[in-house]
């Protein structure tokens, strides 16, 4: 098969950290244009919008969408216009309902469009997966906090409404729960934490039951330093369940059954390029939509400024 001529649009950390190794070593596809305000990939052809992209480089066939979720929606639109499949970094829009239309256009322009969940394609989520299919679980704790001086330095997006503030990282707890657990769970309460001179929270707590009365807690706090934690418990009829390290290891009854080195972008890739094979979508909201209702049902409590 040929390769599919990728651009990708907003060149920031994400994009060099992530996506330009994952689609450098994926025969299925040959990079041939960016745009972006401020960044720029060596070796290919620089855009300031994608209009101008899209107009300079007819051949692109698909688009990875990589901007602040804010300003998303606008570039998806004129990418599904022009006929071109989308990838979108998580989280997919800013809303339920951009997405949904999103969604929408594509099907009507018969191309692909993928809502990215790149924690769901780490090594041992499927594991988990599988184990608990097996049996019945009674509680989860998921614990998902880290220093956002780290990973987000300077990024004065995630702050702005539209941004998520901690769930820009929670959001990839949700959708491995999402993915794991074999019924679906809605929110019952959540306390978000603003800082007083941001848009944004910056720590959340929020309790999840679903139709058999399972115990859910979900803690997401930005100002851990040190170690970082990535873990989602559950206590089962087979016994406890340990997913740590962002979803790359699990034990169950504290033996370590499944524990492999991250490859979740290379895997978004590929999953990718099967999409466009087949002529599919993969536009899964559940994720999206517990944020939203933790931002419906939040208690809302003004803390200390936060200053990058």
């Amino acid at each position: 098969m040929s390769s599919i001529n990728l651009a990708i649009v907003g060149v920031g950390k994400i994009v060099r950290d992530q996506h330009l190794p994952a689609v450098a070593a994926n025969a299925d596809y040959r990079l041939v244009a960016a745009a972006s305000r401020n960044g720029k990939v060596d070796g290919i052809a620089n855009f300031g919008t994608i209009e101008e992209m899209l107009e300079a480089v007819p051949e692109v066939e698909a688009v990875s969408l990589c901007m602040p979720p804010q300003y998303r929606y606008a570039a998806a639109v004129k990418a599904l216009a022009a006929g071109k499949h989308v990838f979108l970094e998580k989280p997919p829009g800013a809303t339920l309902s951009e997405v949904e239309d999103l969604a929408a256009q594509a099907k009507e322009r018969g191309v692909s469009l993928f809502a990215s969940w790149h924690s769901r394609h780490a090594p041992a989520v499927e594991a988990a997966r599988a184990f608990l299919a097996g049996t019945t679980v009674r509680s989860m704790r998921v614990t998902w906090k880290e220093d956002v001086r780290h990973w987000h330095p300077g990024q004065a997006w995630i702050w702005e409404a539209g941004g998520l503030g901690v769930f820009d990282p929670g959001i990839n707890a949700l959708s491995i729960v999402t993915r794991i657990l074999p019924r679906a769970v809605f929110a019952t309460e959540a306390t978000l934490e603003f800082p007083e001179n941001r848009a944004a929270p910056i720590a959340a707590a929020i309790r999840f039951t679903d139709a058999e009365g399972l115990d859910l807690q979900a803690e997401f706090d930005w100002r851990q330093t040190g170690p970082q934690s990535w873990d989602i418990e559950a206590e089962t009829d087979a016994g406890s369940m340990l997913l740590s390290h962002g979803g790359s290891r699990l034990a169950v009854n504290g033996e370590v059954v499944h524990a492999e080195p991250e490859q979740e972008y290379p895997e978004l890739y590929r999953h990718f390029a099967r999409l466009i094979r087949a002529g599919g979508s993969d536009v899964d909201l559940a994720p999206l939509r517990h944020v939203a209702d933790a931002f419906m049902l939040g208690r809302r409590v003004v803390v200390e400024p936060f200053h990058d």
